[in-house]
């Protein structure tokens, strides 16, 4: 997904720059001492101990930041974490990919990493949904599970010493993804949560934010209707099921795409603005557009982009009075 670029005019750009001055003023208060651009003291105890880390280095006997990011401290350790920077998987990290290639016992995953990532055959579970050891059958039937160009959700199983990463897709929530968007934003913008994967259910919207920076914004896939199991020995009675929930699912399809698109385009427009993308901010973008009886694609336009900053600096402010 490339920038969008906003064409403002004149009262727009003053506007926006004084949104954005005032979410900068808001986020200097509250972290200070955090980021750090080049050359800048960073405040240390030397009684510690102190151990310099990636993006420092020492400067007549201070600790200086070689790099513009956030300064990050794990026990003795002090390092700098730069912002603008590929993607750094960490074991446990929810990522969303797309396959390059099929190989031996392996598929290969773009996670837009410094170099792809490794989905082994026996670090998912099969169609059949039982647990048994892999064969030569189910080695040539790899693409009938993922092909060349399918997008998928796993999880980091762990990184090489030769710098190869592992994925596993033993859970049910991973797999491959279909009818839906796939978005790239900066991967500093999507945080290390608890939960990744979120529902819309009264919107008929899956999302996916992965911590590499990939988003899928797709279609809610509803479970398995009980009523199809309970006659499976009726097959009039599961075909009358089967044509209502085909007829359910085309009456829902149009207005399922529209809310996909809404959800995409708010997306897009947080990305746009630099601001961090969580499931809450997403939905304030999307109810936001709704109030205004916004049509999608002027989601995008120059107006909208401006009022989602405007209103983020004053939730943003109302949040920090009520602390204080």
């Amino acid at each position: 997904m490339g920038g969008i670029q906003l064409s403002l005019n004149q009262t727009q750009k003053l506007r926006l720059q004084r949104a954005l001055d005032k979410l900068d003023s808001l986020s200097s208060k509250s972290n200070s001492n955090a980021s750090v651009t080049v050359a800048d003291t960073i405040s240390v105890n030397y009684d510690d101990g102190v151990l310099k880390g990636h993006g420092t280095s020492e400067l007549d006997g201070e600790v200086v930041a070689t790099l513009c990011g956030v300064v990050e401290r794990v026990n003795k350790l002090v390092y700098v974490r730069a912002l603008r920077a590929r993607y750094k998987p960490e074991t446990g990290d929810i990522v969303v990919g797309r396959v390059m290639e099929v190989g031996q016992k392996r598929w290969r995953i773009d996670i837009n990493a410094n170099q792809d990532a490794v989905l082994m055959l026996s670090s998912m579970n099969m169609p059949d949904k039982i647990q048994r050891r892999r064969t030569a059958v189910d080695e040539l039937n790899m693409r009938n599970i993922f092909e060349e160009n399918d997008v998928i959700c796993a999880e980091v199983r762990n990184l090489q010493h030769d710098g190869t990463l592992q994925l596993q897709a033993r859970s049910e929530k991973y797999g491959k993804l279909d009818r839906g968007q796939l978005l790239k934003v900066p991967c500093y913008l999507v945080k290390r949560r608890k939960q990744h994967f979120h529902q819309l259910d009264q919107y008929g919207v899956a999302l996916v934010l992965g911590c590499n920076g990939y988003i899928w914004v797709g279609e809610l896939i509803p479970a398995k209707d009980a009523m199809m199991e309970d006659h499976p020995n009726n097959p009039d009675q599961a075909s009358t099921d089967t044509t209502g929930v085909e007829k359910a699912q085309a009456d829902s399809a149009t207005e399922t795409r529209k809310n996909i698109c809404r959800t995409a385009n708010a997306v897009r427009v947080l990305s746009t603005l630099g601001f961090n993308i969580t499931m809450e901010v997403i939905m304030e973008v999307f109810n936001l557009s709704v109030s205004l009886n916004l049509p999608i694609d002027h989601m995008l336009g120059a107006e909208f982009c401006v009022s989602v900053a405007e209103r983020e600096a004053e939730r943003r402010s109302t949040s920090t009075k009520r602390k204080v």
